[in-house]
């Protein structure tokens, strides 16, 4: 093992493992062409969203299928050499660095759907199928998958980090929607968790191990969702609002009260500023959601005017409506582009995001002091969240020529999950633990717990060489 490396304070001193010229050798003759150790392809999959930097993997393995995945695998395990999976690159913990050397699994060659069962409402893909593409190729069924992070995140990438996104106040998360896996073990072997069947009792439930487990248990290599039909009318629409408090109420009003909404977004006015410079769109400056209703014509009537209704009560203005699809694309285009224009807004920065989630009853209390704290820094930010489910993130920018700036941003994100830790929430709600919380962990989870998922990882990974220093610390 190699001496520690320093790379910053965010995340702790490196301890790069040995990969030997061996195993090099053996992927190049297993792999071929599809072993790759040029330095740019390296690069690009030692790097993913978040703030963080690492050295890059000492090779990538382009996939194909399971078996491919299952050869990589038992090489590297041969060699004690650790095993970093790569679906798209569109992490924000850094679960994709290799901080402690390694190889990097490239899946989104096995990017096909396999199966379809429009009967039973299930779709069985590979991990390197999008969630854009997905939708794309069973949309002739009528069907469609909710999730939506945002990003064209990969499924296998979506499970690992057990996302979730704008609709989940509907749909559920990925936890809810993944119904059965096959996993490539840290030993090289193929597995199959769960089944078809919508409900089972059948011994211990590998499937939920595995969602969410980041890559440190095994490398996901199909995964069986569940799909649902597409409603029959679907109608979204803004609501501005004369404070983050007033477009919050709403929203737990709404959802105390029972209305089926399939999205409710916040979008702060400083995000509203990025997105109109951005995307050349003129939306009203203040604070606002956005907002989509499922269901019959019928349904999605009756759901506006009850939510209209409590807008109103709180000093929200009349909905702007976005009816046909080419205007829902556009609103939720400029949505999920928030992260970009917020980029653009200082050119250069790098971003620290947050990703905390609390019941949505303790949601204003939790939010609209974190808005203060963020306000009196004076660095600069931008606000969206997920209100629906009690799911929010800052986007604070960074300048990284000025190292007072990440502190400051450090401390304020630092005051933001104690502040949802002791309201009951969550460090995470979507993005996972990465290298980002693994101190808030400990936290939130406690030690015993902590160890606990030390002992699975032991148990299951006894070589440590499945995507390690992620999580938790060994």
């Amino acid at each position: 093992m190699n001496a520690p490396t320093q790379t910053s304070h965010l995340m702790p001193a490196l301890r790069l493992r040995d990969v030997p010229a061996s195993l090099i050798d053996g992927l190049k003759a297993r792999f071929g062409a599809n072993c790759s150790t040029a330095m740019a392809v390296r690069t690009q999959h030692g790097r993913d969203e978040s703030s963080f930097d690492a050295p890059p993997p000492s090779a990538v393995v382009f996939a194909e299928s399971t078996q491919d995945v299952a050869d990589a695998v038992k090489l590297a395990s041969e060699h004690s050499v650790p095993v970093i999976p790569f679906g798209v690159g569109s992490s924000l913990e850094g679960h994709l660095l290799a901080v402690q050397g390694g190889i990097s699994i490239d899946v989104s060659r096995m990017n096909k759907v396999l199966s379809i069962n429009a009967d039973d409402l299930t779709v069985t893909v590979q991990p390197g199928v999008t969630r854009k593409q997905l939708n794309e190729e069973i949309k002739s069924t009528g069907l469609f998958f909710p999730i939506d992070p945002g990003a064209d995140a990969s499924i296998g990438g979506m499970t690992a980090t057990r996302a979730s996104g704008t609709n989940a106040v509907r749909y559920g998360t990925m936890r809810e929607n993944v119904l059965a896996l096959e996993v490539v073990t840290a030993a090289g072997e193929v597995i199959r968790t769960g089944t078809r069947a919508k409900k089972s009792s059948a011994g211990y439930d590998l499937t939920r191990l595995m969602v969410g487990s980041e890559g440190t248990l095994g490398v996901v290599t199909e995964v069986t969702l569940r799909i649902y039909p597409l409603p029959e009318a679907v109608s979204a629409a803004i609501c501005s609002f004369p404070s983050i408090e007033a477009a919050v109420r709403t929203t737990i009003e709404t959802i105390q009260l029972g209305v089926p909404i399939a999205r409710v977004e916040l979008i702060d006015v400083n995000t509203v500023r990025m997105v109109n410079a951005y995307a050349k769109l003129n939306l009203r400056e203040e604070p606002m959601l956005l907002m989509e209703f499922h269901g019959s014509p019928a349904g999605v009537k009756e759901q506006a005017e009850t939510v209209q209704e409590l807008a109103s009560g709180h000093g929200g203005n009349a909905f702007e409506w976005a009816s046909t699809p080419e205007e829902r694309t556009r609103l939720w285009t400029a949505r999920h582009n928030s992260y970009f224009a917020a980029v653009q807004s200082r050119p250069g920065c790098r971003v620290i995001s947050t990703d905390t989630c609390v019941p949505i009853s303790r949601l204003a209390d939790c939010l609209l002091d974190s808005v203060a704290e963020a306000d009196a820094s004076g660095i600069p930010y931008f606000l969206v969240g997920h209100v629906g489910d009690g799911n929010f993130h800052f986007g604070y920018l960074l300048d990284p020529n000025i190292p007072e700036e990440r502190v400051k941003a450090e401390e304020l994100n630092h005051a933001l999950v104690s502040r949802a830790l002791a309201l009951e929430g969550t460090c995470t709600g979507e993005h996972g633990v990465g290298l980002h919380k693994m101190d808030f962990l400990v936290t939130e989870a406690g030690v015993g717990a902590i160890d606990m998922m030390r002992t699975i990882k032991r148990a299951l990974d006894p070589k440590n060489i499945m995507n390690p220093g992620k999580i938790f610390a060994l």
